[in-house]
């Protein structure tokens, strides 16, 4: 029975009844007495009320969500109705009857969604009611900030028109002042002075009323009395310092009219005609006006800037300056950088540009103005026009990186390091073979044609102790990594085979040690067979300076097979030895720095480089510079696959998390931040792009123009791409196929990288009819597409012999045959006969080779070619004869040529065509 008190059910939650009742009463269950029934759907309703209490969802509400809202019921009801028709009353037939259809459709919907709407038209009406109140506010917001303005300009109106009227009423004090002060100066002048004053202003009124026709003003001291004046608004004015007058006038006299409207208007007012006329006079106003106008003819032209001269008091004005030439050369500092835009460096020097080319040209370089120039000729240049080259500072970031780098060398504490051994020699010497049987691996099983063409690191934990091995390839084309092998190791382990002897890539790799200066032992593998001759490798090696031991040299020499393990353990202690001689140390706590031994592109996990750890610690994490490329290591792995999370001193590990693949050979060092990697690696970019910008867009000197006007459009060129696994491969490859060509043909590298063949790379192929090379790499779906529809030539290679050949073979195919001409016979002209049909015959003999009817012959007299044509008959006694052989007698018609003699030769040829070979 599901029904149970409330009582029951406190005790089965183990909680008091009073409790347990006020939750009820909370959810809206109306129960007093303990004793009263509690049904199941009050109980999941409590249970409802208390999940939305504690802020949880109600697994019955989910469950109810699912369940339909709203049921529509539809309803169909048919009925029959008899209808009168009009054709009487009591006639048969006269109703019919009529089917009635009622649809009835009626939706029942649940309480819950009806809460729900009417909770969400409640919250609708709320937000509807907010927006309506921000609105109004933003409204009176506007409002206020109207009013505002409006009381800001009426404040400014205000402010300005109380401004114009203090104006206004100190311009009329100023001029009540004027006023008073002339009233007092005309008062206290004498009788005489008046008159004559007054005489002459009526003269000169009388002279100008005719002219002007204007209104005649008179002289208050002239009346005798003193008259009020017109008030005239002050006009600003150029103050303006007037010279002493010599004598004081008696009176003013007014502006002739010859004087002109310019100095009338701006000192002919009535306010500024002061007694004497020592405002604006210059002391000049006592002159007639004949000899003003003459005064005035030979400052300049009458009537025209006559008042401006006498305000500046008769001085003349200054005169134009001149240009003057500076009396020493200017020598300035001009920065060269790496690249150098010849433009700027014009504008560095104040020169123009045409003067930068100039000096190029006679220096030998053709170069315009728009060409970069490289730091030397650029020095020269700064050098040649007079001025000081500086070069340009050092970056702040390289040098913020060696200061971090040198620090942490010097701080550190030096601890010793286990030795890097490289593994040198010729190829098929049996470097892989002896390495393998140290590290109990079988590598050389799985390589490409049973040759090494990757550089491989491993670290070897022996013995004597842990000793990390460089094992380079030993072909010819893998120089450069022979070399970055030498330059990155500690010791030197030479690896000839006893019965083979000292061999090309011997003497490479005893060059690179001691170009390296690392100390030398040689391991005479292939002991293990009958023809092995270690004292004819000894002799070999002597003749390049490296002495035995047993000869009274300092370099060891030690007997090993890599097939049976013989003189390994000798091999390891002669390198234990020279390591302990040397006292290897390193930086162990510290920011890792090193060099990149290989890299290559990996499609799963991008950039894979592998480094051989030199100073400090590697950990997982570091920010780290490597050459162009940075990154956070995000993986370290060893040479087995394994994941480390550090590497110390001389252990090669490969990383992951670089931005790019370095070039092999580059420097890596870890440093604090990426912002400082960024830059630096920022600023190496910038630099190599301006180092290869300056190559490519190098100047042509005049000794390489010269060089290559003899060949012009003759010479072929066979543009290759080439795609490679690691970085090492592509360097050996562009190096090995660039040195192919003659005169005739060349090899041209267009591009060169690590990874598969990409889309991009087959558009740069089509573009420019290359060969698509392929080495240990494939071409992805979306290159195949346009290798298809181009129609490139791809081909792949695992092995570096292949690749020189095939492509050998087709530089070989565009220089297509030569036509060359082999003699085959030479018959001597004994006796000339007549004949009516054939005209000269020859009667020779044939003293060198065959003479054959059907080829080409030449008539020479003293070894000089005077005819060539072909035979018209060749007859031995009367038969006519396809050859004739040495030491036979025959006779001879050339055709269309009779002015054969005796003692000429008839030489007779014929042409082959010959494939050109490199």
């Amino acid at each position: 029975m599901s029904d149970v008190t409330i009582k029951q059910l406190a005790q089965v939650l183990g909680m008091p009844v009073e409790k347990l009742l006020g939750q009820l009463a909370e959810a809206g269950m109306k129960f007093s007495d303990p004793e009263q029934v509690i049904s199941s759907t009050e109980k999941v309703k409590l249970l409802g009320f208390l999940r939305r209490t504690h802020g949880k969802n109600e697994e019955a509400v989910e469950a109810d969500d699912s369940a339909p809202r709203q049921i529509t019921l539809k309803r169909r009801k048919v009925s029959e109705l008899k209808v009168a028709t009009p054709g009487g009353r009591g006639a048969a037939g006269s109703a019919k009857t009529v089917n009635v259809e009622v649809r009835a459709k009626r939706t029942y919907v649940k309480r819950s969604v009806i809460a729900e709407e009417a909770s969400a038209d409640s919250e609708r009406e709320e937000a509807l009611r907010k927006l309506q109140e921000s609105q109004q506010q933003r409204e009176q917001e506007e409002q206020e900030r109207a009013e505002a303005e409006r009381r800001r300009q009426e404040e400014a109106q205000r402010r300005q028109e109380e401004e114009r009227q203090a104006e206004a009423e100190r311009q009329r004090a100023e001029t009540q002042a004027r006023e008073a002060a002339e009233t007092a100066v005309e008062a206290g002048r004498g009788q005489h002075a008046e008159a004559e004053a007054a005489a002459e202003e009526s003269a000169a009124v009388a002279e100008k009323a005719p002219e002007g026709g204007g209104v005649q003003r008179l002289d208050p001291s002239s009346l005798g009395m003193i008259l009020p004046r017109i008030h005239e608004p002050r006009k600003r004015e150029k103050k303006v310092v007037a010279a002493p007058a010599p004598a004081p006038a008696p009176a003013p006299a007014p502006a002739p009219a010859g004087d002109g409207g310019r100095g009338k208007a701006r000192h002919g007012r009535d306010r500024d005609e002061m007694p004497g006329g020592k405002r604006f006079a210059a002391g000049e106003l006592h002159l007639s006006e004949a000899d003003r106008a003459r005064r005035s003819s030979k400052r300049g032209k009458p009537g025209k800037g006559n008042v401006r001269e006498a305000v500046r008091g008769g001085v003349p004005s200054a005169g134009a300056h001149g240009f003057s030439r500076p009396t020493a050369p200017v020598v300035r500092e001009v920065v060269v950088g790496e690249s150098n835009v010849v433009a700027d460096l014009a504008q560095k020097m104040a020169v123009k540009g045409s003067e930068v080319v100039k000096a190029l040209f006679k220096m030998g370089v053709m170069a315009t103005i728009n060409q970069t120039i490289d730091r030397d000729t650029a020095t020269l240049v700064v050098e040649e026009l007079g001025h000081k080259p500086v070069d340009a500072s050092q970056n702040d970031a390289e040098a913020a990186l060696a200061a971090h780098t040198q620090s942490a060398e010097l701080e550190g504490e030096r601890q010793p390091r286990p030795p890097v051994v490289t593994i040198m020699g010729h190829v098929d010497h049996g470097k892989t073979s002896l390495l393998d049987y140290i590290r109990r691996t079988k590598v050389a099983a799985g390589e490409a044609g049973g040759i090494t063409q990757h550089i491989g690191a491993y670290h070897v934990e022996t013995p004597k102790g842990v000793i990390t091995f460089l094992d380079t390839p030993g072909h010819a084309a893998f120089t450069a990594m022979r070399a970055r092998g030498a330059q990155s190791t500690d010791i030197v382990v030479l690896v000839v085979a006893a019965d083979d002897g000292v061999m090309p890539q011997t003497i490479e790799a005893v060059q690179h040690a001691r170009a390296a200066k690392v100390p030398l032992i040689v391991a005479l593998n292939k002991m293990d067979k009958a023809d092995a001759n270690p004292d004819h490798v000894k002799q070999g090696l002597a003749n390049l300076e490296v002495i035995p031991e047993d000869w009274g040299g300092d370099t060891m020499f030690v007997p090993v097979s890599a097939k049976t393990g013989m003189g390994v353990d000798e091999l390891l202690d002669a390198i234990s030895v020279q390591a302990e001689v040397m006292e290897l140390t390193a930086v162990v706590d510290g920011p890792a720095s090193g060099v990149v031994i290989e890299s290559s592109l990996d499609k799963g996990r991008g950039p894979v480089a592998t480094v051989l750890v030199q100073q400090g610690t590697l950990k997982r994490g570091d920010f780290v510079v490597c050459g162009v490329e940075y990154g956070r290591m995000r993986a370290l792995i060893d040479e087995t696959g394994k994941t480390v999370q550090e590497a110390g001193p001389s252990i090669p590990v490969q990383v992951l998390g670089l931005s790019g693949v370095p070039e092999a050979g580059d420097d890596f060092v870890a440093v604090a931040d990426e912002r400082l990697a960024r830059q630096v690696a920022a600023e190496r970019q910038q630099k190599r792009r301006e180092t290869r910008l300056v190559s490519s867009s190098k100047a042509n000197r005049l000794e390489d123009i010269m060089a290559q006007m003899g060949q012009g459009a003759e010479q072929q060129t066979l543009n290759i791409l080439v795609k490679a696994d690691v970085q090492g491969s592509v360097e050996a490859l562009r190096e090995s196929l660039s040195q192919i060509g003659n005169e005739n043909v060349k090899v041209n590298v267009i591009a060169a990288g690590v990874g598969g063949i990409t889309e991009s790379d087959a558009t740069l192929a089509a573009a420019s009819k290359a060969l698509v090379i392929g080495f240990n790499v494939r071409a992805d779906a979306s290159a195949r597409k346009v290798i298809d529809s181009a129609g490139l030539d791809v081909r792949y290679f695992s092995i570096i012999y292949d690749v020189i050949d095939q492509v050998k073979q087709a530089a070989s195919g565009l220089l297509g045959k030569e036509v060359r001409e082999e003699i085959i016979g030479v018959a001597q002209v004994r006796e000339v006969f007549r004949s009516s049909k054939f005209g000269a015959v020859a009667g020779c003999m044939v003293i060198e080779g065959t003479v054959k009817r059907n080829k080409p012959i030449r008539v020479l007299r003293d070894n000089t070619v005077i005819f060539q044509g072909e035979l018209e008959s060749l007859r031995r006694f009367k038969e006519l004869v396809d050859e004739v052989r040495n030491g036979m007698e025959c006779g001879i018609a050339v055709k269309q040529y009779n002015d054969v003699k005796v003692g000429d030769q008839i030489e007779c040829f014929e042409r082959i065509e010959v494939a050109r070979t490199l």
